[in-house]
């Protein structure tokens, strides 16, 4: 396993991230559980989740399976850098969700004991909160590390001028602020090319991507599936929108001898503002069968065609639409 730092922080990750959102619903505990054990066994040290993973109202249901996980010792908790986030509602009340100061605690606290730990090493905010000022939020951040709860801050769809708009006012108040992004990122969704990357090179801001394989629609999805995600009506919409470029994808991957989700995660591992894409394996199979991605390098060549296949934005803005 390969490991860099996490943004400009000085805490350590692997190359690949470990997401846990199918743990509970998709994934059973035991299973889940086994994948986590493989995962260290690997060398992957970095896990996501959320406090509204397992989409019951109020439970954290993923959360839970982890701390169990956790709870088990020999060293599980040591080794693991433990993302998780705030900003879901988790409960029918008016300060069960979002960013206000009150939401923070009340969150951070709960998730402590559902994932039966003391501190959170990454605590992510799950989407842009409007209605908060950033000195709220950083005033709940702040307390959150003196109380040595939370050790470092990350955010999750923020666009490119909240993030910079985060940073400055976190400067202001000296305090470390955003160390990550957690963004929409992989072939057929590459629109943070614009304004998020950009902002996250120039203040030290480590990009994770999720759904790095577009929900399937990189990982061979033009071959006929009864069952699981290929067989989705949706994606099935997916494929139609994409067909031409998928023909040609899974074309370039049968020449390459590679899996079309092998190729679509190297592509994001090239990318020199990607810290950790994040894997979502249902299976210990599927998460075995990701690992093989750490040995594939794709040459230059391979790399235009993907561009060419699934054109970005046209770079930075404003270059990307001016002179």
């Amino acid at each position: 396993m390969q490991y860099v730092q996490l943004g400009r922080s000085g805490v350590k990750v692997s190359r690949l991230c470990l997401g846990t959102m199918n743990f509970g619903p998709q994934t059973t505990e035991a299973d889940s559980m086994t994948i986590m054990d493989r995962a260290l066994e690997l060398g992957v040290n970095f896990f996501d989740t959320a406090n509204v993973y397992g989409w019951k109202l109020g439970e954290g249901w993923t959360e839970q399976i982890l701390g169990r996980w956790f709870a088990q010792g020999g060293g599980r908790r040591e080794k693991v850098v433990l993302a998780t986030k705030v900003y879901g509602r988790m409960g029918d009340w008016p300060n069960a969700s979002r960013l206000s100061a009150l939401h923070v605690k009340r969150a951070c606290e709960a998730s402590l004991r559902r994932l039966q730990t003391d501190c959170i090493d990454l605590y992510q905010m799950h989407h842009v909160d409007r209605e908060t000022p950033w000195d709220e939020i950083w005033q709940a951040m702040e307390q959150l590390v003196r109380e040595g709860k939370i050790l470092y801050a990350g955010t999750s769809n923020f666009a490119g001028w909240q993030l910079a708009q985060g940073q400055e006012v976190a400067r202001s108040r000296h305090f470390l602020g955003i160390v990550s992004e957690q963004s929409l990122y992989n072939l057929t969704e590459r629109t943070i090319e614009l304004e998020v990357i950009p902002a996250c090179m120039a203040y030290g801001i480590g990009l994770i991507p999720w759904s790095p394989l577009a929900r399937g629609l990189l990982a061979g999805a033009l071959t006929p599936a009864t069952v699981g995600r290929r067989a989705d009506q949706d994606l099935q919409q997916e494929v139609q929108k994409h067909r031409a470029n998928l023909e040609g994808f899974e074309r370039l991957c049968h020449e390459l001898g590679e899996r079309p989700a092998d190729v679509a995660l190297a592509w994001l591992l090239h990318q020199p503002a990607v810290t950790s894409p994040i894997i979502g394996p249902r299976t210990l199979d599927q998460f075995d069968g990701t690992m093989r991605v750490m040995n594939l390098t794709l040459g230059a060549d391979t790399l235009k065609r993907l561009d060419d296949l699934f054109p970005g934005p046209g770079g930075p803005a404003p270059e990307a639409y001016a002179w």
